[in-house]
């Protein structure tokens, strides 16, 4: 029996799960939330039961800090040695990875390389990475990549309409994104439907950062997240797909440069730029209901008409749906978005909700549509942990 960390840092969280293997029993886990806020979130489980700490969270350094101070703390391990290895979560592996790969130096210098391509995650995986190095040099580290389980895209679905020299020498080309987050949720969905040898899933993976994928017989044909994870559906900070002639005109208009404008693109879009109130869905969705704030309201319309669009065009690729599976934090928590998103597409594809069902908070697997829908709608919290821990064994041969 050995100690995995698997760590999944995401643009403003910071996920973790310590298991032994290859039993997958969960020793702790826990969540850094809100990095970067004014007010950040620390959750740990110590015996079972939750340890919540409210404090400023900067960045993801104090995160790790923060993370590895309280195993200690806590008793959930006497000492940081006693974890074998550690499995990193890296967004963006571009074309040279297909699979998940041990850490070396050459491996670090590549992830590095394509931060370009993955603002907001690469470097923050590769803080989280160093950190964690630091602290455990005996453990044995893997990245786990976010863009492998897209590989099977094929060219018609991965290339953009540009000059094609652009993707055979610059490699400009769709690559997708929450790889991790898709393969586990898909192949939930397969289970949850019996194991049919045929199967047409869509996933809705709606986080802080959020993407959509068409999955077919377990394999990814299509996703929403593209060149890097900016594009396709609208996210917390976020702007998803926009004219690419904006950025010229806001560039003028603005008298900003390029990298000026992709900042606000990144950063200070989406959810928040919309609402004007915040990246988390938690405070836009309080400020809908409690004070029915109206920017609010169309920030949670433009969000549900967004992914909805998604999933009627992976409808029509897969040439059909057994299930729309929603996971990771606003997809396993936000029934409101939900609903609006089914609502969206109910009429053309027969599909709807059991809103008792839709309204039940649980951290189980479960079906929510109506016994009469003809797609079946399930909420499977995502563990991406499990994966990348499952991953950092078979590589390091533990």
């Amino acid at each position: 029996m050995v100690k995995v960390m698997a760590v999944n840092a995401g643009s403003s969280s910071l996920k973790f799960q310590l298991l032994n293997m290859p039993s997958e029993e969960v020793i702790t886990s826990g969540l850094v939330e809100r990095i970067g806020l004014e007010v950040g979130n620390f959750v740990i489980k110590v015996n079972g039961e939750k340890r919540k700490l409210e404090t400023p969270i900067p960045d993801h350094q104090v995160a790790v800090d923060l993370l590895l101070d309280a195993l200690v703390k806590h008793h959930i391990v006497e000492s940081l040695d006693e974890i074998d290895a550690v499995g990193h979560r890296v967004v963006h592996g571009g074309e040279d990875f297909n699979d998940s790969v041990v850490v070396d130096e050459d491996a670090v210098k590549k992830v590095e390389a394509l931060a370009e391509l993955a603002p907001l995650h690469n470097p923050a995986n590769i803080i989280g990475y160093n950190a964690f190095k630091k602290a455990l040099p005996h453990a044995g580290h893997v990245f786990v990549f976010d863009t492998a389980f897209h590989q099977t895209l094929d060219k018609e679905r991965y290339l953009y309409p540009l000059p094609l020299e652009y993707y055979t020498d610059l490699k400009v080309r769709k690559y997708g994104a929450h790889g991790t987050s898709h393969k586990y949720v898909s192949q939930q969905a397969i289970e949850m439907l019996g194991n049919p040898k045929e199967s047409r899933i869509i996933v809705c993976h709606l986080g802080n950062g959020a993407s959509i994928s068409a999955v077919q017989d377990g394999n990814c044909i299509d996703t929403s997240m593209g060149f890097t994870p900016l594009a396709g559906v609208m996210m917390g900070t976020r702007s998803g797909d926009v004219d690419p002639s904006v950025m010229p005109y806001l560039c003028k208009k603005l008298n900003k440069s390029v990298d000026e404008v992709l900042e606000i693109y990144n950063k200070k879009s989406g959810m928040l730029g919309i609402s004007g109130i915040s990246s988390d869905s938690r405070d836009i969705e309080n400020a809908l209901f409690n004070e029915g704030n109206e920017r609010a309201l169309l920030t949670g319309l433009l969000y549900a008409r967004i992914v909805s669009k998604y999933i009627g065009q992976y409808y029509a690729e897969l040439g059909g749906c057994d299930a729309i599976a929603f996971t990771a934090g606003v997809g396993e928590n936000a029934a409101y978005l939900r609903r609006l998103i089914i609502d969206n597409v109910s009429r053309a594809f027969g599909v709807f909700l059991d809103e008792e069902l839709n309204n039940i908070r649980s951290d189980e697997n479960r079906v929510i549509s109506h016994q009469y829908s003809q797609i079946k709608v399930m909420v499977i919290p995502t563990n991406e942990e499990v994966m990348i821990a499952r991953d950092t064994v078979r590589l390091l041969e533990l």
